[in-house]
Parts: structure tokens; sequence; C-alpha cells
């Protein structure tokens, strides 16, 4: 059964207006910081609450079963009004660090229940050209994740209330049109019990493993990079004397991932999801060491090596998920996709936290070669091509 056109292009815009939560409280830093008295790398903290809040979140899913054995829509849809509360409670509760650590976990945790199952309801719905479809998907990722820049940069007189706001009426917005108007595909196979080796029994086959560790080492670059965009544009500016709009550029950065995720969809028809993920890797495993000379660059080809990086460290994302789904076991794919992201988000922590903590005594722009890592080990884990894999 083909399911209506219009499927995909809703659950696009839904996935692009929920994960506009994710980095609502970094593009409001500067206020939280003037408001709170903050330190100067909160940045790195509240970002590493989001990404703490999704692990738990995934794990609980993944144990549970919940993508499995419940309506992902309606999973859906009740995660987006808990994200997108915890989201707008900063504007009446917050009087402090702790508490705004707090409220930013509570959404990172809901999250959860958004990003991977969206995934899964798409290969619910879409069993031929995954690839294309979660290219889609994940570019609504990209862009949503963006898209508080974007706010915050046209409208810099804007109050930051308004900007939390606006992103929790999205996501509301956005898990509403997924109940109401895609349900659950024609390719949901329900799990009937709680499964708890299903955590562990879908590494068992290489095919799935090999895709789960390559987008593990894309994890240990991507999100660190896309949360110190906006530092390493006000350190260029500070270093060199421009006046870029912080706010802007870095939603251009970020969000041009959302058309290499799609042109890598469409090029995975051609020549394979997994030849898609391994370029994209290589390449921007290769800017995070070029990145050790960004200061030295002139301010257009500055900008201009931001933007390749963007276009590289996220197209590779969608297929790693095309993969994983691919080859998990059909009655726990919800559940390995969620485990697979619970690890993966695992990964960032260490790497934000690392580069937030080399910054106090290096150079922003020389700590960031240590993103290399990921990209490295992560093409160690995926290989080039497996034998009798046609992916």
């Amino acid at each position: 059964m083909k399911s209506p056109w219009y499927i995909l292009p809703i659950i696009v815009i839904a996935q692009f207006f929920c994960t506009s939560l994710w980095f609502a409280g970094n593009a409001v830093l500067g206020d939280l910081t003037s408001l709170y008295d903050l330190a100067e790398n909160s940045v790195g903290h509240l970002t590493a609450a989001v990404q703490l809040g999704f692990i738990s979140g995934t794990l609980l899913y993944a144990i549970l079963t919940i993508a499995d054995r419940f309506s992902p829509s309606k999973v859906f849809f009740l995660s987006a009004i808990l994200g997108a509360s915890a989201n707008a409670l900063i504007i009446f509760l917050t009087s402090g660090f702790y508490e705004l650590l707090i409220l930013r976990f509570i959404t990172g945790f809901f999250l959860a229940g958004i990003y991977p199952v969206g995934m899964k309801i798409a290969s619910d719905h879409f069993a031929q050209g995954l690839g294309k479809a979660l290219g889609y998907l994940v570019g609504a990722l990209v862009l949503g994740t963006a898209l508080p820049h974007l706010i915050r940069g046209y409208s810099l007189d804007l109050d930051w209330k308004w900007v939390m706001i606006i992103t929790s009426t999205l996501c509301l917005t956005g898990g509403a049109l997924v109940y109401l108007l895609v349900g659950d595909g024609p390719h949901h196979k329900k799990g009937k019990q709680v499964d708890f080796s299903a955590f562990f029994r879908v590494f068992k086959d290489k095919s799935f493993r090999s895709p789960a560790f390559g987008y593990f080492g894309h994890m240990w670059e991507l999100y660190t990079f896309w949360a110190f965009v906006p530092v390493m544009i006000q350190l260029y500016n500070n270093s060199r004397g421009t006046t870029f709009n912080v706010s802007l550029w870095s939603f251009g950065i970020i969000g041009i991932g959302f058309l290499s995720c799609i042109i890598g969809g469409y090029l995975s028809l051609s020549i394979g999801s997994r030849k898609t993920a391994f370029f994209s890797l290589l390449g921007s495993g290769i800017c995070c060491v070029i990145s050790m000379w960004m200061l030295d660059f002139h301010p257009n080809v500055f900008l201009f090596f931001l933007f390749i990086w963007g276009i590289l460290v996220i197209a590779d994302s969608p297929q790693f998920s095309t993969l994983v789904a691919r080859y998990a076991p059909s009655e726990n794919k919800g559940t390995a996709l969620t485990i697979v992201n619970c690890i993966g988000f695992s990964i960032t922590i260490f790497s934000i936290e690392l580069v937030n903590y080399l910054s106090d005594d290096f150079s922003l722009h020389m700590v960031m070669i240590v993103l290399s890592i990921g990209p490295m080990l992560g093409l160690i884990g995926l290989g080039f091509k497996e034998k009798g894999v046609r992916a």
C-alpha cells in the first residue's frame, strides 16, 4: 500500500516546527546571560543539558520499546505537547542557572519522542526511497534547529520570551499535524510487549552495526559544530574587527544543511546511502582539520568555509539513519532507531564538554580540530562497502 503524496511534506513540516525547541536556549543566550549572570561557557552547558535530556528520553523510550508498542503518531503528539510546555516554562519558572538547565533537560527528554519517532513514522510510510524521505526529514531537523537563530537575527529587539513562545507554538502545531493528518503508516508493525533484550539484540547484525558505528563518529562532530558556530563567528568578529550578524550567519551556516540533506537523499538513489554517507563524513572530517587556520582566512573565505562545513557535517545523517532502519528487525525498527540516537547523542555530550573545557585554556579555532576524531573513527566503523551489501 502506498501512502498519499501529502504525508511526507506534513511529516517534514512537523519535524521542522517541533525541532525548533532544540537551540531555542542558545539563540537567546545573550539575554539569559545578562538576566541570570551566567558564565561565558554557558553555551556548552545549555546544549549539553538538552543533549543529556534527549539521551535519557531515548534510553527510556528504547528500553520500554514505546515507539513500537504504541501508535508512533500519538507518541509524537504527546511528546510535542510536553516538550513545548517545558520550553515555554523558562519564561515563568526560571530564577537561575540550575532551573534553566533542568527545563532544557526536560525539553531534550521529550524531543526523544519527536526526532527518532518522526523517522520511525517516515519509515512506516516509505519502505521504498527511504533515503530520499529521510533526507527531507533530517533536513527539517536542521532547519528547525537553526530557526531560533533566524528569529533572533531578524528581530534583535524582540524580547527573548517571544522566541520561546514562538518555538513552543510551532512545536504544538507540528505535533497536531502528525496526529491529525499523518497517523501510522501501512508498514507499521506493532510490538506486543516490552522487550528488554532488543536494546542489545539489534547490534548482533554486522550490517546494522556498521552504519551505526559510522553514525556515532558523525555525532561526535555534528552538535558540537552547531553549538559553537555562533562562538566561532563572534571570535572572528573580535579578532578581525568584522561585524557579522552572529545570529543570521549562524542560521545560514546551520540551515544550509537542509539543502545538503535533500541533495544527499537524491544522490543516494543513484550511488547508494553508504557511499553518500562515506564521502560526506570524509569531507566534514577534512573541515575539522582545516578549522585550525580559520582566523587566518579572509572574511569572505571564512564564511564560505563555514558554509561548506555546514553542508558536509549533516548530509550523511539521513543516510546513516536509512541504513540503520533498513537493517533493523522490522518489529524493533522504532527501538533500533531510538537506541542508535541515544548512543549517538550520548557521544555529543563528551565532545561538547571537551571543546568547552579545552577552550578555557586554548583558542577555540585550535580546539575544534579534536572534532576530527569522530569522522576518522566513523569512517573506520562504516567501511567503504561491505561484501554482498547493496546500500
